[in-house]
């Protein structure tokens, strides 16, 4: 997909730019393959916000996507390729030689018309699904599994890919977008190709009113506010922190500081951590 620009007749649309998407098929969703989607703007169920610049936004159908791919050794022809407004990544419906139809992620280079498998003894083509057991080395892969059966977890979003590196009794490498190297089971499946949409980390929105179509609601600075709205708040002009580091509004500390909990059950599967030094 490329990315398409305006000329600058307002200022957003100075620096706005939009994918392209003249490559996708001019069609409606498959209705069977939509779900109404319910919004919180970021409420939990007292009605209290849990989750903060959440709110408005286009309404969406959502999509259901088959992320397991286990309807096994049957072809499926890719009927359309279309625009998903919940995920980065664009698309495929396909159609089952038995009538049925299923969206599925589109990888880079996947035609309308194209045949798909999903398979032990499948092509090593973008679009078809294999164990990982049954990859070749070097091979390019995304919606990987994490247990077998569970459905597609890793590489899901625009443009990303793994690479499966080695292969060592029941599990493999596989490196990541991140650069972690990391052990997966060889009954996992994974779909061979790069997420399609490649250009969609270059799309510039230019205007805060796409990201409010987005969902997003505005987020302001602690130091513009006051005292009793935030520990950054108050004082003349432009004032410190006036504390030991910066904190959120209910004063835990952040910007840096460390509060993810390692999963240590899972810590024996990552062989290289993306962050090693």
């Amino acid at each position: 997909m490329a990315i398409k620009s305006y000329k600058p007749t307002t200022p957003s649309r100075r620096h706005m730019t939009v994918t392209d998407y003249r490559g996708l098929s001019k069609v409606k969703p498959e209705k069977s393959l939509l779900q109404t989607v319910k919004k919180t703007a970021g409420r939990n169920s007292y009605g209290r916000i849990t989750v903060r610049h959440h709110g408005g936004g286009n309404k969406i159908k959502y999509r259901v996507i088959d992320f397991k791919r286990d309807k096994m050794d049957m072809p499926a022809t890719v009927m359309t390729l279309e625009y998903d407004p919940n995920r980065s990544a664009h698309i495929a419906l396909l159609q089952y030689e038995d009538g049925e139809k299923r969206y599925i992620l589109a990888p880079n280079g996947l035609k309308v018309g194209d045949v798909v498998y999903s398979s032990a003894t499948a092509d090593i083509k973008p679009g078809n699904c294999l164990p990982i057991a049954n990859i070749p080395l070097g091979t390019v892969i995304h919606n990987i599994e994490l247990y077998p059966g569970r459905g597609g977890q890793l590489c899901r979003s625009a443009g990303t890919a793994a690479q499966l590196m080695a292969k060592e009794g029941t599990a493999a490498q596989v490196r990541l977008p991140s650069g972690e190297v990391r052990y997966i089971k060889m009954g996992c499946k994974a779909t061979i190709g790069q997420v399609g949409n490649l250009d969609h980390e270059n799309v510039h929105l230019g205007k805060a009113g796409r990201k409010r179509h987005l969902g997003v609601r505005p987020s302001v600075r602690g130091s513009v506010m006051n005292p009793n709205d935030h520990p950054h708040g108050g004082g003349e002009g432009k004032s410190p922190v006036g504390r030991p580091g910066p904190v959120t509004p209910w004063g835990k500390p952040t910007l840096g500081y460390k509060t993810r909990k390692q999963n240590h059950r899972t810590d024996k599967q990552i062989v290289k951590r993306r962050n090693a030094k």
